[in-house]
């Protein structure tokens, strides 16, 4: 049997061996040692001078010194912490609260909970599994269709993975040499584009049939008023109105012997003043980042001595289409794992040439161009004075229709969902912006996740054990998976198998249209019996030197590949998502009715890759606009 044969036997013995139930990691080591030996058996040697032990060890090296893997078990124990701090209880009753009028309000406050806190964790089975405990017994006793609840729960906790931080897309930077940061950003849009359809989908389907969603009855819709709350509103009707003149005259602030303290309504106002500064610090971030900070780096380059280059920010800035920010370059400089030497560096798409790092020396340009002087173009004016004018009316009527039951909603938001969203932008603004490399920023987030957990008092040492042992345990898988997928890459590398491979596609004389479908609908096809961990390190290598060859940026292809993966959690046999929530759920709730309540969702992730793919810019407009084209 020749070498190219051999190679595809080897891809096909994965395939038949992890459908079988064995251990993914152990089986790319095994089939990596023994192909990996008879590739490089020289008669004339001993065996034990067979080059595939070096190759081992060069390749375990190599991975195990990949600086951006530490922030996989950073995030890891993020998730974990604040999944066992149970913060989510209170988040779901608030939540639900404040969409008591929207169809299916259960339902959308499932997925509004999944998706932020997917986003908060990044793990699919901690989100599943603790919202078919928290949300699967409320919406079936409300008399919701059992598809409707198991879909809802199912999708939702998926998107944790699709929406930055993400673990997957870690490990798919580092499998592929892309830039995380890079990847983050262009996740970013298309994440919540697709809890977005997610979403028009529930609602569309309870507008069209109420019965699978009946309304809540009205005891079920109102929020427990506290009796401080009953005093500072007095006979006030506008809450707003009721807290400043109980600023101005304290002693009116008590009914019934219920006397609130100063303090007390001083947190009131804090409380009342959410909304505006949500508004005030969005728009201020926003014009800061966009109008004021491209030309202070501007002003700075003028500064500098003419041929003198600055730093990473000046790149963008004289190029006019940044903002003056530049990724983290030197961390997220990854070695493609998969790649036929382990000595050669290469680019984003596989050329074999050395990556350069964005922000470096010669990337500067010797004198700044006059586009970032001038500032944004006058249609962002025209759209951001716009919409602030129709955030600060719409703030205005909510605050002149906002009743105690009203107030108390909006507290009960800002104390269990801001400490969270919080902590989640800072983490994405940290890493998105150049302020810190992927790795720091998970190191925050775990920070901020022991924060939460501790202010909350819902963290004791027992469940911190428990956060840093399962923490361990998704670590050593993970590296253990990296380690067998290099050797598994390199010896099928050297067998020839990828070379053949895309001697057989370019034969077909495909367009990219047609290469871009082929790709997407194999890898969607692969979820059905592989999981998302198998597909990355194992097939993406195998079409990412092709990308170059068809003109596709990497970047765009590697997201459509994120939101085609999520597929791979929805699609029998192997939709983990479905045996994590009927693991929860009541007797009654069989698979069937599970999976069953999953396939719309399957149908609304290719649709949503079909706009991706029409509307690219969805994808590339935010990666560009960061760090340049």
């Amino acid at each position: 049997m020749s070498d190219p044969a051999l190679g595809l036997l080897m891809l096909t013995l994965i395939v038949v061996a992890i459908m079988m139930g064995f251990p993914t990691a152990f089986t790319l080591m095994g089939l990596g040692m023994v192909f990996g030996f008879i590739a490089l058996h020289d008669p004339g040697q001993p065996w034990t001078n067979n080059h595939v032990f070096d190759l081992m060890v060069q390749r375990t090296f190599g991975a195990m010194t990949n600086d951006v893997l530490i922030s996989i078990p950073l995030f890891v124990l993020m998730g974990y912490v604040m999944e066992r701090g149970a913060l989510v209880d209170k988040m779901f009753y608030s939540v639900q609260l404040a969409a008591r009028r929207v169809p299916a309000s259960l339902a959308v406050a499932t997925l509004i909970i999944c998706t932020f806190w997917g986003i908060a964790s990044g793990l699919v089975g901690a989100v599943v599994v603790l919202m078919g405990v928290i949300a699967m017994g409320p919406m079936l006793k409300a008399g919701y269709d059992v598809r409707l609840a198991s879909g809802v729960i199912t999708a939702g906790g998926t998107l944790g993975i699709l929406i930055p931080p993400s673990v997957m897309i870690i490990v798919y930077a580092a499998v592929t040499a892309q830039s995380v940061v890079k990847l983050y950003a262009a996740a970013m849009f298309p994440g919540f584009f697709l809890a977005f359809l997610y979403l028009v989908y529930i609602i569309g389907w309870a507008l069209i049939n109420p019965k699978i969603a009946p309304k809540l009855p009205p005891e079920k819709q109102r929020a427990d008023i506290p009796p401080e709350a009953v005093a500072v509103a007095g006979n006030h009707r506008n809450m707003g109105i009721a807290i400043l003149h109980a600023l101005v005259a304290p002693g009116s602030a008590a009914v019934d012997g219920v006397k609130v303290s100063y303090r007390t309504l001083l947190r009131y106002l804090v409380i009342l003043l959410v909304p505006a500064m949500i508004v005030g610090a969005t728009f201020g971030g926003l014009w800061w980042y966009v109008v004021i900070h491209p030309q202070a780096e501007v002003a700075a380059m003028n500064e500098m001595p003419r041929g003198t280059t600055g730093g990473a920010p000046a790149k963008d800035a004289a190029k006019g289409g940044g903002t003056g920010l530049a990724e983290p370059p030197k961390e997220e400089a990854l070695q493609e794992l998969g790649s036929a030497s382990s000595s050669e560096p290469t680019d984003s798409t596989g050329s074999g040439n050395e990556l350069v790092e964005m922000g470096t020396a010669s990337l500067q340009p010797t004198e700044p161009a006059g586009d970032a002087a001038k500032g944004p173009a006058p249609q962002f004016y025209y759209w951001f004075w716009g919409l602030l004018a129709l955030s600060i009316m719409v703030a205005l009527i909510y605050h002149a229709r906002m009743d105690t039951e009203g107030f108390v909603v909006l507290k009960l938001l800002t104390e269990s969902v801001m400490p969270l969203g919080i902590l989640t932008v800072v983490v994405l603004a940290v890493i998105l912006f150049g302020i810190t490399t992927a790795t720091e920023s998970a190191a925050v987030g775990a920070f901020g996740a022991f924060l939460l957990a501790f202010q909350a008092k819902t963290l004791n040492f027992q469940r911190i054990k428990e956060s840093v042992f399962l923490t361990a345990k998704t670590t050593a898988m993970v590296c253990w998976l990296f380690v067998g997928s290099a050797l598994f890459s390199a010896v099928f590398a050297i067998l020839g198998g990828q070379q053949i491979i895309e001697k057989w596609v370019l034969s077909m004389n495909l367009t990219p249209i047609q290469f871009m479908i082929l790709s997407q609908a194999i890898i969607f096809v692969l979820g059905w019996p592989l999981e998302w961990t198998e597909i990355i390190v194992i097939f993406v290598p195998i079409f990412l030197p092709l990308l170059q060859h068809f003109h596709i940026d990497p970047i765009l292809w590697g997201t459509l590949v994120f939101v085609n993966l999520q597929a791979a959690f929805l699609s029998p046999p192997v939709a983990m998502s479905a045996f994590y929530l009927k693991g929860v759920s009541p007797p009654h709730v069989t698979l069937n009715q599970i999976f069953a309540g999953m396939m719309p969702y399957m149908v609304i992730v290719i649709i949503c890759m079909v706009i991706m793919y029409l509307w690219p810019s969805m994808t590339l407009w935010l990666p560009n606009y960061l760090y340049g084209n």
